[in-house]
């Protein structure tokens, strides 16, 4: 049965309460615990026996740190790290141009430059190298340094690495792994085939950040002390959250950590960047993925490929400031043009049809920096793992995303060994590749094929689920404050979202070019504020804002908002139905 009776709400959408064996758990973690329902509907959700409630809400790394050692070539890799460090051999980083590269690319160089060793740090062009290592830029950089560190990339680069003579190679990644591992070194990675998967959902930057754990044990086990990891903490945080890691088990704490450590606002990269954008509060999982990441991803995208990871790696403030001020300015630019492929892709994909597996669309001259983005976009609107493919030259570079429950990465994997892409890889809900043009639609059938296996064409609009109802007057700061300390919030933990049943709207109004504030409430109680983003490019803006005096359910999440020191709850709202 629909939550409120719910079938389809005005984004058309069913709405779904607490599954009755969740209720019952929450419902018994209340009475062991005393604590909010609205909390213990998060606790039960992650299966926290009331035993450990205070832990959950309280984590630790100490507790949650795994042995870097349990990831295969971890010893091996640091012990030829540090040897470079001993030796005063010439580093190479070899960066993936996104922001978990760009942070893992940062905490190489931040720990090296605390040693006293500088490195050099190469990021490919996305247009003119692509993704990942390529047999030039290694082979040059291997004539020029005893040692290469390939962060967030690697480990799919045989021939790449392969022509690296003369140097050691050292791999920290997270993509998905093939049968057989490159001719480095070591590779360092959770999601190596020969890995059990206990901690596939670190990002490269975790990886990189265990890494320096493990370096630091071998260097007090030689009588020396290294650099202060604790501080790195933002760049692991900033990274997880950006890459869409599931915030469970230690990326909790990471990110939970990493906003403590950025709010000090230490790292001049990171403060100049939150000041272009007008962060004017202390750092949440919210700003990270939609303020600073997206700037750090722009010079990735349709810029210099290395920008976001000097920003993130410089001490100097004033080279902060003017490459904040860089990047703000490709972000800009990156908007407008996303904007115009995301139309077209959309268009193309409709009329293509949505009720397979894969929702696609492919077209000359689209931007190679913005299909992901676009791929995004196309996947929220048709709840389907989604392609998009800018074409050049009779070649097409694509990125995908998946949804929940889908393995994008496998698939797309198997259709480079079948042949019928050039090369592809990723992981479970993000994947790129590229494809001769007059093989992409020989792929797509292929690949939605494979996804129709596991169940994509069965999914209908995404459901809204939500935690609970919830009366205005009992949404407290006090609250909020204590369902945060359940988060932090984002990809596999998703933030508990509330229904305030038959409410009346009050003030509403049209904020920029298609926003919604309004204030709703019960006749005669309390009023809530509530702003619901991009209202007016759908049908909640219209619906509410002459709403004519009926009643409606609103449904989102809820947040603090502080406005000259003081602070109130408002409801970021997501949809809404007639009551």
């Amino acid at each position: 049965m629909a939550f409120l009776d719910v079938e389809h709400s005005l984004t058309g959408r069913r709405w779904v309460g607490p599954a009755a064996d969740l209720a019952r758990a929450s419902e018994a973690l209340v009475q062991q615990t005393a604590l909010p329902h609205a909390v213990c509907h998060i606790l039960a959700r992650a299966r926290v026996p009331a035993e450990q409630a205070q832990a959950y809400l309280a984590p630790t790394l100490r507790d949650l740190m795994p042995d870097p050692r349990c990831l295969r070539d971890m010893e091996r890799a640091a012990t030829r790290v540090l040897a470079a460090v001993n030796q005063r051999q010439r580093i190479a980083i070899f960066a993936d141009y996104d922001v978990d590269g760009g942070s893992s690319a940062a905490l190489l160089l931040t720990w090296l430059r605390d040693l006293g060793r500088p490195a050099t740090l190469y990021v490919p062009d996305r247009i003119d190298e692509g993704y990942g290592p390529n047999d030039e830029a290694m082979a040059t950089l291997a004539g020029e340094h005893d040692l290469i560190i390939c962060v967030d990339c690697g480990t799919l680069s045989h021939g790449p690495i392969a022509a690296a003579k003369g140097a050691d190679v050292v791999v920290l990644d997270h993509h998905l792994g093939a049968e057989t591992l490159p001719p480095a070194h070591s590779v360092v990675n959770p999601n190596r085939q020969d890995e059990d998967g206990a901690l596939a959902h670190l990002c490269a930057a975790a990886v990189v950040f265990l890494l320096l754990v493990e370096a630091g044990r071998q260097m007090r086990g030689a009588g020396t002390k290294g650099p202060d990891l604790m501080a790195l903490l933002d760049l692991v945080g900033l990274a997880t959250v950006a890459d869409v890691a599931p915030l469970t088990g230690v990326n909790r704490a990471f990110v939970r950590q990493g906003l403590t450590v950025m709010a000090r606002r230490d790292r001049p990269g990171l403060v100049a960047l939150a000041d272009v954008a007008g962060m004017d509060t202390a750092p949440t999982p919210y700003h990270l993925g939609y303020l600073l990441g997206p700037r750090i991803n722009a010079g990735g995208r349709i810029g210099q490929a290395d920008l976001g990871a000097r920003l993130l790696a410089t001490s100097d403030p004033h080279e902060a400031t003017a490459l904040a001020e860089r990047l703000n300015t490709l972000n800009a630019e990156r908007r407008d043009i996303e904007a115009s492929v995301r139309a077209a892709a959309l268009a193309q994909a409709e009329e293509r049809g949505i009720d397979g597996g894969l929702a696609w669309a492919a077209g000359p001259g689209w931007h190679p920096g913005v299909v992901g983005i676009v791929a995004s976009r196309l996947k929220e609107a048709t709840n389907r793992p989604a392609i998009v493919i800018g074409v050049e030259d009779g070649i097409g570079k694509g990125s995908g995303r998946s949804v929940s429950g889908i393995d994008l990465g496998a698939p797309i994997q198997r259709l480079a060994t079948e042949g019928l892409l050039i090369k592809g890889g990723g992981h479970k809900m993000a994947a790129g590749l590229t494809v001769a043009e007059d093989k992409i639609d020989a792929a797509m059938s292929r690949l939605s094929e494979l996804l129709v296996k596991q169940g994509a064409d069965a999914l209908g609009p995404a459901d809204l689920r939500l935690s609970g109802a919830l009366m205005p007057e009992a949404a407290t700061v006090a609250l909020l404050e204590q369902i945060d300390a359940a988060g932090p919030f984002g990809a596999g933990a998703p933030a508990p979202r509330f229904a305030f049943a038959g409410m009346r709207i009050g003030y509403a109004k049209r904020v920029g070019e298609s926003h919604l504030k309004l204030t709703f409430g019960p006749p005669g109680g309390a009023r809530l504020d509530a702003i619901a983003f991009g209202a007016f490019d759908g049908p909640l803006g219209p619906a509410l804002s002459d709403h004519g005096g009926a009643a409606f359910h609103l449904a989102g999440r809820l947040e603090i908002n502080t406005f000259r020191g003081r602070q109130s709850v408002q409801l970021r709202l997501e949809d809404a139905a007639p009551a």
